[in-house]
């Protein structure tokens, strides 16, 4: 699950690289605008757990695991994968 803010120039990057995961690994990662929707903010928040208080935000909910922030392409693959990511 990706969290986004429409106009987070992060958040733009982060599903460039969540449509690469796709096209190119067949992953697909559903998506869920926070700034202009209070009912995905309130997902997020569930989610988030106040490990994350911003966007973009990316959730695996089998594995539990997460990533706050921008981060790199295989980070992201490893997380939809439910490989285990570290810490940056």
């Amino acid at each position: 699950m990706l969290f986004y803010g429409r106009e987070c120039p992060e958040c733009d990057r982060a599903i460039e690289r969540l449509e690469r995961l796709e096209e190119e690994e067949g992953i697909k990662v559903s998506k869920y605008e926070v700034w202009h929707d209070s009912n995905n903010q309130s997902k997020m928040m569930k989610y988030a757990e106040e490990r994350c208080i911003g966007v973009p935000f990316l959730f695996n909910k089998e594995t539990k695991q997460y990533i706050c922030g921008e981060s790199n392409y295989e980070r992201i693959k490893r997380l939809a994968e439910g490989k285990e990511i570290k810490e940056d």
